[in-house]
């Protein structure tokens, strides 16, 4: 993504809305604990931007956050109406992780790598190994 360039993003219900002017070149899935706990799959699918490059549109005021005390890097925030994963910001303050869910446009990059791979699910299996459907596959 340029920086004339720019990608919005909202939660499920609409009311917190947001936009990135920029990235910092990673998007990643991590594969911790935390993030499986948070996002409910078998990892997280983060952009980083900077601090600059990231906007609230609306509803800010309904983002909550929560923050393990024994976390150096990991929080979440989520908007208190639906429950959607929304951005947060690093506890070093130098990075906001966008749950690329999250995006509504393309924000220019790919994924490009794994972390915390050795703590991925048990029962994760890759996606490039299972069958593919436009839409709910025929009852069987």
């Amino acid at each position: 993504m340029s920086e004339s360039n720019v990608v919005t993003g909202m939660c499920l219900c609409g009311k917190v809305s947001y936009e990135l002017t920029g990235n910092l070149g990673i998007f990643q899935y991590c594969h911790c604990s935390r993030c499986r706990k948070f996002t409910g799959s078998a990892h997280s699918a983060n952009l980083l931007v900077l601090p600059d490059q990231f906007r609230w549109l609306s509803g800010e005021e309904y983002v909550g956050r929560y923050e393990p005390e024994e976390a150096r890097h990991f929080a979440t925030s989520f908007c208190t109406n639906c429950g959607s994963s929304m951005p947060w910001l690093a506890q070093s303050g130098k990075a906001v992780a966008v749950p690329a869910g999250t995006l509504d446009g393309d924000p220019g990059i790919k994924p490009f790598q794994n972390i915390f791979w050795d703590s991925r699910a048990e029962w994760y299996a890759d996606s490039n190994e299972l069958p593919r459907y436009a839409e709910l596959p025929d009852k069987k």
